[in-house]
């Protein structure tokens, strides 16, 4: 005898639910992929006491790092009012205030809640280098000034300290490299890869009393003295490295006038790199109070010079190649000057700095030829004064001095670190890489995060969407068929 239609709908569905409930079981048995939840973002804060000004540079990465170091990016760049911290001798304690404002501005952009934990540190380069050989004591003091301030901020203040040229210039080519991709990169597939060595690029940085070169030769570094070594994203890395002191931009300057003023004492300087009709009045004895200046003023001359512009450029040239001294490297192929080893250039390089700055007024930052720049660097110092100073409104403060600027980083570039006619495109003068301002301080900043230890990022276990879904559905379904089944029994069957 054949079951009853009222029994054959019960055993549909009382099988519907155990095909459902199976199903349902398998689902939850597929396996879950572990997830990384939203990490903490860090911060850090780095104060950039240069020659001519401080700048504050603010820093983020996430908590969780790549290989050791953090993936940062730059979230503030704020310049403190005022000259550079060297220039406080007389009045130490404003060295520190003058911090506060660029400080106050950083503190905003960070949550309160971190602001004890944030790092900052205050690195001071060549003018302070400067003020420590000619006054130690003044050094100090301003130092104990930023101390105190920065010290009592609602920071975590690592210290304020001399940074080393050495460091200055290899923490800039950090800069360079991590703003082009070139140490790290997040590519197509979601992963983070490390690009071929060969991509790396140089770095050559110009302050206002010193200026570096950093870059990975193509050979073994034989001064060991000029080899930086660090540890970044996993990888180990050794490059050359440079600075010169005395041979920043404003330092040049100086020597440049003095150098003048010693081959001709007069109480009228004729000055082949200032521009025909160009004049001006100079008080002499600050000129030699610079360490890098290692003379006395004549006796026959005022205290203040009268300095009138010739727009000579070949002079100006004859002037310049007197602050090197070439013929200690005379055929040595790994020297650049002043009988400094420099293993031979490659690759590609970066100029930043004072050198972005002078050929960017120049409109030389468009890859032109070592022969155009030469040209229209010439062609500019042949301008009458009047002429420029009615071209460019606004510019006072700097526009004496680009004719003896240019021609000074084309003769350093061309004869001092030897860029030839055909290595000179290997050259950019770029401000930024990657949206990030090139200096020490990212690098810095990159340096330092590889000594914070990462904090383990908060993790769950998840599957894709799609089988959530299915799984949902399923459960429901069994839900649905095992209360029909009891319906169906309870009031259907029993009639």
């Amino acid at each position: 005898m054949g079951l009853s239609r009222k029994e054959q709908v019960f055993l549909a569905i009382l099988g519907a639910s155990g095909v459902s409930g199976l199903t349902a079981l398998i689902l939850l048995l597929v396996e879950a992929t572990s997830v990384l939840l939203p990490t903490d973002i860090k911060f850090g804060i780095v104060f950039d006491a240069g020659s001519s000004h401080t700048s504050l540079f603010l820093y983020q990465w996430p908590a969780d790092k790549e290989n050791g170091t953090g993936v940062v990016s730059q979230a503030l760049a704020c310049q403190v009012e005022g000259p550079g911290i060297s220039s406080y001798t007389s009045n130490p304690a404003q060295a520190g205030e003058s911090l506060q404002g660029c400080l106050e501005e950083a503190l905003v952009l960070i949550p309160e809640a971190q602001h004890r934990k944030t790092p900052t540190f205050l690195g001071a380069t060549a003018g302070m280098r400067l003020l420590r050989q000619k006054n130690s004591s003044q050094a100090r003091d301003i130092f104990a000034a930023v101390t105190q301030v920065l010290g009592r901020s609602p920071v975590d203040f690592w210290g304020a300290e001399l940074l080393a040229g050495q460091d200055e210039g290899a923490f800039g080519w950090i800069t360079v490299n991590y703003g082009l991709g070139t140490l790290v990169k997040y590519s197509f597939t979601g992963e983070w890869i490390q690009p071929p060595e060969e991509t790396l690029v140089g770095a050559l940085d110009m302050g206002g009393a010193s200026t570096q070169i950093t870059f990975v030769p193509g050979g073994p570094i034989l001064d060991k003295s000029t080899q930086a070594d660090f540890r970044l994203y996993g990888s180990n890395y050794s490059v050359y490295t440079h600075s010169y002191l005395c041979f920043g931009r404003d330092q040049m300057l100086s020597r440049l006038l003095v150098g003048l003023v010693q081959s001709r004492p007069a109480a009228l300087l004729r000055h082949p790199c200032y521009l025909s009709g160009y004049q001006t009045t100079l008080a002499l004895a600050p000129l030699y109070e610079s360490p890098c200046v290692h003379t006395t003023p004549p006796l026959s001359l005022p205290q203040n010079l009268t300095v009138e512009g010739t727009g000579n450029p070949g002079a100006c040239v004859s002037a310049i190649r007197e602050l090197f001294n070439f013929s200690s490297c005379q055929g040595q192929e790994d020297c650049a000057f002043d009988g400094i080893y420099q293993p031979p250039l490659q690759g590609k390089f970066y100029a930043f700095s004072n050198f972005y700055h002078t050929f960017h007024f120049l409109n030389l930052t468009s890859g032109q030829s070592l022969s155009t720049v030469n040209a229209t660097i010439w062609e500019f110092c042949q301008r009458p004064w009047k002429l420029v100073e009615t071209s460019y409104p606004g510019q006072d403060r700097w526009l004496p001095d680009y004719c003896a600027s240019g021609l000074y980083i084309l003769t350093l570039l061309h004869e001092g670190y030897r860029f030839s006619e055909e290595t000179w495109p290997s050259l950019e003068f770029r401000k930024q890489a990657g949206g990030v301002d090139i200096g020490w301080t990212l690098g810095y900043m990159l340096n330092l995060t590889g000594m914070i230890p990462a904090d383990a990022p908060a993790q769950l276990w998840a599957v894709s969407y799609g089988v959530w879904v299915a799984k949902v559905v399923f459960m429901v379904l069994t839900l649905v068929a095992v209360v029909g089944a009891a319906l169906v029994q309870l009031f259907w069957l029993q009639d």
